[in-house]
């Protein structure tokens, strides 16, 4: 009998059985990040796009998650400023992910199987990744709590055949939320699914300059089952382990989250306040 989703939300939440090494994508070229399990070859991969003003230390914890449980996890650490160019991160985003398949990784005992791999972002760079992924192939992308682009992500997303994965806050289409509108435009299958309660910004771990102005800030719960929902949606798409397909399902419950059909209008999804332990 397969898990239930509340038991694999639960075990996918918290931190997987391999130990995790950490690299400097600027001996490769570009400024980064990438995490890598201890060892393995012909592994999944995942190149991760960081949101406004963030840079990738404040996304160290999740980078760690996804290696943990066996995807080597990589993030360009380019276009950081006020002004930055959405363009140019996609572009720092696909290099990114070259150098993961291009390059044996660690000391050389880890390496990527360039047909299992993937696009993620949050906020900005969830966007980023709809833009790489409409220039590259991969197996899956991820937008977390979309924030608009230029040009307007959206635009693209009809050109992605990939399965796709959109993740929201309790806000689904605001001025700083696109998740309905790219899921609207998908071109490949699809799951629009709102983390209960949760407000974009809350990915973002640490402090950061906008979070002590007010505006935002990070968290633990919205980390938590954002964290499940990602990793069991590309273990799923990058491994074809069936024991994660319900992450990658339209119509599946998953705990402390909303399905929500693009398709209809909504503004709000769950509930204002804490978010319960999964």
């Amino acid at each position: 009998m397969a898990p239930k989703p509340k038991t694999l939300a639960r075990e996918l939440s918290k931190r997987g059985p391999h130990r995790v090494l950490r690299g400097d994508l600027a001996l490769a070229g570009q400024p980064g990040v990438v995490y890598t399990p201890e060892s393995g070859f012909n592994l999944p991969a995942v190149a991760f796009a960081h949101s406004w003003m963030a840079g990738v230390d404040h996304y160290r914890k999740t980078l760690e998650h996804l290696a943990s449980w066996g995807i080597v996890v990589a993030a360009p650490n380019s276009e950081r400023g006020p002004l930055p160019s959405h363009l140019g991160l996609a572009t720092d985003l696909r290099a990114t992910l070259d150098i993961c398949v291009g390059v044996r990784l660690g000391p050389g005992q880890i390496s990527v199987r360039p047909d299992r791999v993937a696009f993620a972002g949050h906020g900005m760079g969830a966007g980023v990744a709809v833009l790489a992924a409409a220039q590259r192939d991969v197996a899956a992308v991820a937008a977390l709590f979309p924030a608009p682009t230029a040009p307007k992500a959206e635009r693209y997303a009809s050109k992605i055949t990939a399965p796709g994965l959109v993740v929201a806050g309790a806000d689904i289409d605001t001025m700083n939320s696109n998740a309905k509108a790219l899921a609207e435009a998908w071109g490949g299958e699809h799951v629009l699914r709102a983390v209960n309660g949760a407000k974009e910004s809350g990915l973002t771990e640490g402090r950061r300059l906008l979070g002590a102005l007010g505006i935002g800030g990070s968290e633990r719960k919205t980390q938590q089952i954002t964290r499940a929902l990602l990793t069991g949606f590309l273990l799923y798409h990058l491994t074809e382990d069936k024991k994660y397909e319900v992450f990658a399902k339209a119509d599946a419950e998953l705990p402390h989250t909303t399905l929500v059909d693009p398709h209809e209008e909504h503004t709000k999804a769950g509930f204002q306040g804490a978010l319960p332990h999964i």
